[in-house]
């Protein structure tokens, strides 16, 4: 048998740990448990001498690793709780981008500012900003053609037409469907030779004349062009994947062109805007033909290109085939500075050319 002080000792430590351990009952505020249980036990007296010795390890045990010793029931408990804390929605804030949306807490402060329209009304969209909007030049001549006059010219000219048969074939009369795979390609070569001039500026220690933010904010244009025809059409999936692998093979192409050659790279795209204006200018027939419905304008649309509110697909179509025919003139101008033997810095890039 336990002698009287040995038992004395172990109620004593259990009486204080086992309110916490061993009930299945938890007050939230306090942590005060049932020990009927225990009292029970301890009240038989019936606790052998090798015993005492164990329950002095347990009670220290539970002195030394408390949360693993917690009942079941008590632990589903402050899961519970601790989900329910996690699930508490958050203060809604006004973002960049219109209306509520979830604060984004950083330790950094960078916060986005609230800009707003000239009217002073607020400004939905965060991926242009409202000194970015223009107004497109729709005086711009559609017809102008570069003619191939040497081999280089005619393997881009060529090369270009060969492109456009099996869009051709595939496409058919769905333009809308047409255009937003045009844009996913138009919006390559800009981003291309911007970064291989950026690389360009790095390695020789020489300015670009500015044609490096030039042909950035022509891929920005052809990118805007994209999210614009996103809200008319809707893709299928086979066109989304075939954009995936255009774009993979396009790339690549154009980024070993223009190392190659910036000259024939340049007139690759001058060729290709021209075949755009083509293509824009027969969705056009076909909005007023009848066959495509003319639906009001997408509101990023408006706010890009500050058109009226009451503007419509015929006059997004109408001001994109003019921001080609812009990229048209930039790319063949590019080129022929090449072919004059001289460098882009050598002539300034027309920044803002829309």
């Amino acid at each position: 048998m336990m002698t009287r002080s040995a038992t004395r000792a172990v109620r004593s430590v259990i009486t204080v740990v086992g309110p916490r351990y061993f009930s299945s009952t938890t007050s939230a505020s306090s942590g005060i448990l049932d020990t009927t249980a225990l009292s029970k036990i301890l009240g038989s007296g019936h606790v052998s001498v090798g015993a005492g010795s164990h329950v002095r390890g347990v009670a220290s045990g539970f002195s030394r690793f408390p949360v693993r010793y917690k009942s079941t029931a008590t632990l589903s408990d402050v899961e519970e709780k601790e989900v329910k804390e996690e699930k508490q929605p958050e203060a809604p804030v006004t973002g960049s981008g219109g209306g509520d949306e979830k604060g984004v807490i950083s330790y950094w402060g960078v916060q986005p500012k609230k800009v707003t329209k000239e009217d002073g009304t607020e400004w939905k969209w965060s991926c242009f900003m409202p000194w970015e909007a223009y107004q497109a030049d729709l005086s711009i001549d559609l017809k102008k053609h570069h003619e191939p006059k040497n081999l280089l010219d005619k393997l881009a000219y060529w090369t270009v037409k060969s492109l456009r048969l099996p869009t051709d074939i595939f496409f058919q009369r769905r333009y809308g469907c047409r255009a937003m795979m045009l844009e996913t390609v138009a919006a390559v070569p800009g981003m291309v030779g911007g970064m291989l001039l950026h690389c360009k500026s790095l390695r020789t220690f020489e300015h670009s004349g500015g044609w490096i933010r030039a042909l950035l904010e022509e891929a920005e244009n052809e990118r805007m062009h994209l999210m614009t025809f996103m809200e008319v059409v809707n893709p299928r999936w086979y066109e989304r994947a075939l954009v995936i692998a255009v774009q993979g093979v396009f790339f690549n192409a154009y980024f070993l062109a223009y190392i190659a050659s910036p000259k024939l790279a340049h007139r690759i795209v001058g060729y290709l805007e021209e075949e755009a204006i083509h293509s824009y200018t027969e969705f056009l027939k076909e909005i007023d033909n009848g066959n495509i419905k003319n639906v009001p304008a997408p509101a990023i649309a408006i706010d890009y290109w500050r058109m009226p509110a009451n503007a419509t697909l015929r006059d997004v179509v109408t001001v994109i085939r003019a921001d080609e025919a812009h990229h048209r003139d930039v790319n063949h101008f590019a080129s022929d500075i090449h072919f004059q033997g001289r460098q882009l810095n050598e002539a300034p890039a027309p920044l803002g050319y829309h």
